[in-house]
């Protein structure tokens, strides 16, 4: 439970800062947004906020999954690339689940399906052309198939939206850290798939 940080902002004002730039708000225009409401805060404070305060785990409202919709994309860390896995469903286009790595292989597409099934359970999944997920569909005995015209467009849509978001950090997340354990990221995106799961 969050209560307040070290100048006293409330966790309220925080959330609502936070609401803020998930609308689409750059950290300078949410920080002079909230001028209105509460003293100023520079957008370096709502940029930590972004960083420090994240869900537990990430909101699903409870319904039927009929199928996992699965892509990943790359996104630049530093001097670094890494690979971002997204997992949706079709009716809602909710976002189930995301997983960061070095790699794009079976190994990692199977890790990040596993995790899919701990926390929904077993289903067919539909991806790209992608070598990997039907080895580890076939490991996993899940149902695999090519994404229909429908699923490529909504699964290209959310890694879009989020690609559209990731502008405010000039293109890639700014990382000086040797060996950086990517925690920073994983942070926002738990907090922007919240945010955006709850819209």
């Amino acid at each position: 439970m969050i209560s307040c940080i070290r100048n006293r902002t409330s966790f309220e004002d925080i959330t609502y800062g936070l609401y803020l730039y998930f609308l689409g708000l750059s950290y300078r225009n949410a920080s002079k947004a909230l001028s209105s409401r509460i003293k100023k805060r520079s957008h370096v404070a709502v940029w930590k906020w972004v960083q420090k305060y994240k869900p537990e785990r990430i909101f699903t409202k409870r319904k039927r999954i009929f199928e996992f919709i699965i892509d990943e994309t790359q996104l630049k860390v530093g001097n670094n690339y890494f690979w971002i896995w997204i997992a949706i469903e079709s009716s809602e286009r909710t976002i189930l689940g995301v997983r960061i790595s070095a790699e794009r292989n079976m190994f990692v597409a199977e890790q990040f399906l596993s995790s899919l099934i701990q926390e929904y359970g077993k289903h067919p999944v539909s991806t790209d052309g992608g070598t990997w997920y039907p080895q580890a569909c076939k490991y996993l005995k899940l149902r695999h198939h090519i994404h229909s015209a429908y699923e490529k467009s909504i699964i290209e849509r959310t890694i879009e939206y989020l690609k559209d978001r990731t502008e405010c950090f000039d293109d890639y997340f700014p990382c000086k850290k040797q060996k950086c354990l990517l925690k920073h990221i994983i942070n926002w995106l738990n907090l922007f798939i919240d945010y955006h799961n709850r819209r």
